[in-house]
């Protein structure tokens, strides 16, 4: 299995991160993609399941990394592959065609793709946290989100989750995208703000603001305020299955969930180890200069697992204020009840 998994992992080797995951659709997957992603398991396989890692192998993967080279899948009675998409492959093509079983993407990229009829339920919530937030540099006037008032903000679109993110903290602010200059400027959040092209950026707080830190830019970040009941009102990142999959084979997701949840988990014990195990997966991982930048990119990750809370725990509150935002935003193409968008029963009971 873990062979297949790197085999799999293999697909991508360009410079992407966890952040591409709000790509837009570009195309449909090339017959090599879908061949590598397939690994061989039939869907119809019992116990045979492929999770899809968006896009290339990355350190941020590291809980399935984990869960796999520690045989955590494989004690739970699931054959998986891992998954990595290519880089010209819609978000959720592949999970739709019945290519993969699962996909990690944001809650709110699942709730959106619901609302297109790809019928995706969220089973659990890796980051408790959302991840995404305003970067400003460090001697930036902006201090808040009301101050983003005549500035320019860079987005890699207007799709995903910095996007989402960007529209949620104007919000807050009681601003809309008519008070800021919102400039698209791909995923090149580094390069514009270091070069003045835009006051600030959105981006993902353990990939963005890691990477200015280690280029040696001072950064300030700002977090999304939450809204009057106290819920910040998106959804992080985390496992999703269509509606189909989840009834068709509860064992099977139940298994993937506990496994992934385990991996996490020994992740947030040990981050170290994690990057030691994660280099068999993600290319160039045994360079000491790679091992130190995958290192603080998961020690800025761990807290956004909210161990407090849970490993994969999903909020009702969260959820239900999500559909709300996304509605009122028109970033919805129908009605989706909260309800039928997540469910905590795959949870392991600990969690629930």
């Amino acid at each position: 299995m873990t062979v297949r998994a790197r085999l799999a992992a293999a697909v991508g080797l360009a410079a992407l991160t966890l952040a591409a995951c709000a790509a837009p659709p570009t195309g449909e997957p090339s017959d090599a993609q879908t061949t590598a992603g397939a690994g061989g398991a039939s869907p119809d396989a019992a116990g045979a399941v492929t999770v899809g890692l968006t896009y290339v192998p990355d350190i941020q993967f590291a809980p399935f990394y984990v869960a796999d080279a520690k045989g955590y899948y494989d004690e739970a009675g699931v054959d998986v592959t891992l998954r990595h998409h290519g880089q010209s492959e819609q978000l959720f093509t592949a999970i739709a065609a019945g290519q993969e079983d699962l996909v990690v993407a944001g809650g709110d990229e699942m709730l959106q793709a619901r609302s297109q009829d790809v019928p995706l339920l969220s089973v659990a919530t890796l980051y408790q946290e959302y991840p995404v937030v305003l970067i400003v540099p460090a001697d930036s006037p902006i201090t808040s989100p009301a101050d983003l008032a005549g500035h320019s903000v860079g987005v890699p679109g207007p799709f995903g989750e910095t996007y989402f993110g960007l529209l949620a903290l104007l919000g807050a602010a009681g601003l809309t995208e008519a008070d800021v200059d919102v400039e698209h400027i791909g995923f090149t959040q580094q390069a514009a703000l270091a070069a003045g092209h835009v006051d600030a950026v959105m981006g993902f707080v353990n990939n963005d603001a890691v990477n200015f830190a280690g280029a040696g830019m001072a950064v300030r970040t700002i977090e999304i305020p939450p809204n009057a009941d106290g819920v910040t009102p998106l959804v992080g990142i985390g496992l999703g299955v269509l509606d189909e999959t989840a009834a068709a084979r509860p064992d099977d997701v139940a298994a993937v969930v506990e496994a992934t949840l385990r991996g996490a988990a020994d992740v947030a014990a040990d981050p170290a180890a994690a990057v030691e195990l994660a280099a068999e997966y993600v290319p160039d991982l045994d360079r000491p200069d790679r091992q130190q930048a995958a290192l603080a990119t998961l020690e800025a990750t761990v807290p956004l697992y909210g161990e407090a809370s849970g490993f994969g725990a999903q909020d009702p509150a969260t959820w239900a204020a999500m559909v709300a935002f996304m509605t009122e935003r028109g970033l919805l193409e129908a009605d989706v009840d909260a309800a039928d968008a997540w469910t905590a029963k795959f949870l392991p009971a600990a969690t629930n």
